[in-house]
Formats: structure tokens, sequence, C-alpha cells
């Protein structure tokens, strides 16, 4: 991405030519915008390193470099955490917890300057409904809730609530409230709007054989009848079409949702996780969406939280390259080749069980016997792209209409928009840090990695200054850094036929004394789907080792 021509092609394609034209790519030979000023580097993750154990690159383990444990959990995002702050509440020590990067928290990590802490992912929670007891317990533990209201949900602290204002969409140069936009829309896109919104409330209101609603965060709580299922068999696009639903309004806000938890276009998205992305947040038909639990670095606060009490047992830096179940004096164990990363030594460790708790793209690298002969179901996983970039400003930019928002999104860009991670702190005017958001959608998603993968800094700082600029054209004279995060595999994508199609319920499965864990398992990147396998995998790991619990803990039976 070093050629003028190329970056310029990169905004083009990513951005449309108009926000193009704003940085001044319009003139062959001309500066693309002003860079000289602005400080930045590409942070994380560990691509390079991890390509090259991808590719095979396995040392052999000295004789005395071997360790054995107990359990080996594999991956540190939410998912790892999790089973590892379910082990330890259970009383149970004898384990160890492998991370290939130096920071632990995957997609849900955070960053921090001398301005503000920010997300590099994930950076909300909504508050649990009152049936999920184990997450209830957690925020219990990290001082977030104060006790229950009349229907017995938990209360959220007010400090730890989102403040408002909540959300703003820029529109033709001006600022419009929340993220549905009504200004200048005619009758029938406030009819059909409407008209969805019923659809919705039916659907938060439907209610199975068994009492169990049609969705359900965790989604294991969910219900898997038929008539459920069956949501599955279409795109969003198909399912607002047969609905009559063409208002483009509508379908952009529909769009927007898919984008910002899904990272794909209507067409690439399962009309079950379209849906689920409005009807699982409410705690009761017509109620509102549940409210939202946010901090200055987002759901790092909660990695922080469950990484403290393992960080005696996790060592980071160090990859898992080879897992390998085997039988050793009468014994089913497993044994797990790893490699440090600053080293490249290679350490082992046997245990007598493993909780793999990455995604499962990578279980097919790591895993043996998945390495070797790839069953079927790994080919239906797929994940999008994503670059998230954290800008550092000396003073925040003006605009008209609506005030700025913790939520700021940009109606004519492809991009997430932003959102401003000093809001939470009731900081009002100064420097700030915008945490801006841009999923590779609607291209193959091999394609997607790979341009996203091979763009440098100046290419992705340009993208976002360039995006930014549609609604703040004084960005580059106020923007002192710009820090950019490439996920090449950012989230699952729930394509239509995938939730129910068999492929996850079947990646759920334990091979032999491996078991997996991770958001990818439920097809929806959430962090209350994270903390369910990790709580999943763990109850499945005391089950095999018959140990006693010092806890106990109600996780949700998985529908299928």
């Amino acid at each position: 991405m070093s050629s003028e021509l190329t970056r310029r092609e990169l905004l083009i394609a990513l951005l449309g030519t108009p926000a193009a034209l704003l940085t001044g790519c319009g003139t062959a030979g001309q500066q693309t915008g002003s860079l000289s000023q602005i400080q930045g580097a590409i942070v994380g993750p560990s691509d390079v390193f991890g390509h090259q154990l991808r590719d095979g690159f396995r040392p052999e383990v000295a004789p005395d470099a071997w360790t054995d444990t107990r359990v080996v959990i594999v991956g540190s995002g939410v998912s790892g955490l999790s089973a590892a702050w379910r082990l330890l509440r259970a009383g149970f020590q004898d384990f160890v917890l492998l991370e290939l990067e130096d920071t632990p928290g995957g997609t849900a990590r955070s960053g921090s300057s001398a301005v503000s802490a920010y997300p590099w992912g994930a950076h909300y929670l909504p508050a649990p409904q009152k049936e999920n007891v184990a997450l209830t317990a957690l925020l219990n533990e990290m001082g977030v809730l104060e006790g229950a209201d009349a229907r017995g949900q938990p209360v959220v602290a007010e400090q730890f609530l989102c403040r408002d204002p909540q959300e703003r969409i820029f529109y033709k140069g001006r600022w419009y409230e929340g993220l549905y936009l009504h200004a200048g829309a005619s009758a029938e896109d406030l009819r059909q709007f409407n008209v969805f919104t019923k659809e919705i409330a039916t659907w938060a209101a439907w209610r199975d054989g068994k009492g169990r609603p049609a969705f359900s965060i965790p989604v294991a709580s969910g219900s898997d009848d038929a008539e459920v299922r069956a949501l599955d068999d279409l795109s969003m696009d198909e399912y607002l079409r047969k609905k009559g639903l063409d208002s483009p309004r509508l379908r952009w806000y529909v769009e927007y949702a898919c984008r910002d938890d899904y990272g794909a276009p209507l067409t690439d998205t399962s009309a079950w996780a379209g849906i689920f992305y409005f009807a699982s947040r409410q705690s009761e038909a017509g109620h509102d969406a549940q409210p939202l639990i946010t901090w200055p670095e987002g759901n790092g606060r909660l990695v922080e939280h469950l990484f403290r009490a393992v960080a005696s047992r996790a060592k980071l830096g160090v990859a898992a390259a080879d897992i390998a179940p085997v039988e050793k004096d009468g014994r089913r164990r497993v044994e797990v080749v790893a490699v440090e990363k600053d080293s490249q030594r290679a350490v082992g460790f046997r245990a007598d069980k493993l909780i793999f708790a990455a995604p499962q793209f990578l279980a097919r690298r790591f895993v043996r016997q998945y390495r070797e002969e790839p069953p079927e179901h790994l080919i239906d996983f797929d994940y999008s792209a994503w670059a998230v970039a954290n800008l550092t400003l000396r003073d925040r930019p003006g605009g008209r209409g609506f005030p700025l928002c913790w939520d700021n999104v940009l109606y004519e860009s492809p991009s997430l928009g932003y959102v401003v991670a000093t809001h939470q702190s009731g900081i009002e005017r100064g420097p700030t840090v915008f945490t801006w958001y841009y999923a590779y959608c609607g291209a193959d998603s091999l394609q997607a990695r790979h341009q996203l993968l091979t763009a440098d800094w100046a290419a992705l700082a340009e993208l976002a200054l360039a995006d930014l600029a549609t609604a703040h054209p004084e960005i580059r004279t106020l923007v002192e850094r710009v820090d950019v995060m490439r996920w090449g595999h950012a989230m699952i994508i729930p394509k239509p036929g995938f939730i129910w199609g068999g492929s996850r319920q079947k990646a759920m499965q334990p091979l032999h004394n491996i078991h997996f864990a991770h958001t990818d398992l439920s097809g929806v990147a959430l962090f209350e789907e994270a903390f369910d396998h990790g709580l999943r995998a763990a109850e499945e790991v005391f089950a095999g080792l018959n140990v006693e619990l010092k806890e106990r803990l109600a996780v949700p039976a998985a529908t299928a």
C-alpha cells in the first residue's frame, strides 16, 4: 500500500469516490492528505508469528521442558478467561492458560493513553436478564449491580450505564438523534418502521411449548423449535422482502445492525441472526432493549477483572502449536507443544483435559487430528475482517445538529462510525479518543483479510481520517495520533443456514479429552456467548475429572 495510486484505489473501494476526494486523492500525484504531523502504529495482533505457526513451525520440545498439569486452557479471549474464572470459583487451581499475544482479551482487549483508556473491539454489554445467573454473579463480583427490581431483573449501578446522549446519526451535513433516520422520512418509511418494530415485539413475546423464548442471550437458553429454526433458511434480505419491507431507511437501519454485530450485509446474514439482534435484547415484549453497560475501555474492563485472578497461571506470548490426545501408561491425556513467541523455544504440557478456547479456524491448524483429517463442519465457519482505529484528538470537532454522543454513526458511510472513549467519564470538552470501526463487508472473506493485512499504517490511518472527514472536515487539524488494530478474523459470520445447519453443534462436541469454547460456537460474537461457552467447557471438564466443586453455577443446557 505504499503507492499513491494503490492508496487512492483503496479509499475509493472502501469508502466510495466522494469520501476519497475529500482527502485530495482525486488528482494524480497529489499526496493523500497530510499524515506528517500525525503519529501512530499498527498494534497487534501477532499475525506474522501466527502465520508462522499456521504454516507448520513446530520445534521439538526438550525432554526437560515438559510440564504436567490437570488442565490446559488454550486462548485468553473471553471464553478462555471465563473457563479459568469458573475453575477458580469452584476451587480448582491445577491448570495453565496459554496465549499467543502479550495482552489477554482477544477482540475484547483494550488500550490506554494519557488521555483515556479505549477499546480495541467489543465496547459494551447489555444488562443481563435475571435468567443469566452466571453473568449476574460475575457482575456482582465486580460491584456493577445493585440488587434487583420488582420483576427480579438485575439493577445496574448508574455509573456503569451508558451516559446520555447515547446515539446519533450523520446525514447530509447534520447530526440527528438516534440510529433510525427519522428526519425526512416519508409516511411509508415510518409505516414500515412500525411494522418492523411490531414484528420484533412478536418474536420477543414468542414462547415454545417448553416456555423458552425464540431468542435469548445466551443462545443456548433459547428455543430450537422448527418455526424458529426455519428463519435460518433465509437471509435477512429475503426476510425483509417477504414481509414487503423495502424502505431504504429501514433496510439501512437493519443492515447497520448486521454489520455492527456480524460484520456482514443483509444478504450474508441469516434472518435468525438478524432478528436475534433486536429481539434477544428485550426483557419483555414491547419493552425497550436492555440498557447498556460500558466503560471508557469497553469490555476491556471485564477482561481486566477476569484476568486478574488467573494472571499467575497464565503464560502470555506462548502459543499452542500442536495439540494431540495420547495414551500414556493406560491413561488418556493430551499433549500440547507450545512455542514461546520471543525466544522461539518449544515447551510442552501434558494434561488430563484441554479447553480449546480459540476459534474453530485455529482448531483446524493446531489440533493434530483436525489438521490431518479436517472434519467437514469446519468449512462452514467464516469470519469477517475488521480494522479498528483509535484516534487521539487534542480537542473535539464541531458539528451541526445533535451534540457529540457515545456512539456516532455516518449514514452515508460503509464504516460503523465511532465511539467516544471519554464520554463515559463525563468529560465534555478538551482531548478525547475516538474509536473508529470498519468491517470489510460483502466481499470474499479471504480476499478481505488479504486486503486488510497487506495495508500499511498510512493506508489504514488515511481510511479512518477520510471517513471521519465527511462529518468532521477539520479532523486532521485535531488528531495527534492514530493507532490501528487489524483483526483478520474479528467475528463469526452467521450466514444463512449456519445457526441451525448442524456445523456449530458438531464443533461444540468434545474431541476425546479436548473441549471447545468460543463465541463462534454460538454463531454470534457476543461477550455473553463467549462467557457461556467458557463456563460450559469448564463444567464438561469437571464432569470428566469427577472433582468436588466448592461452588455450582447455573449454566444453560444447549438447545442443540
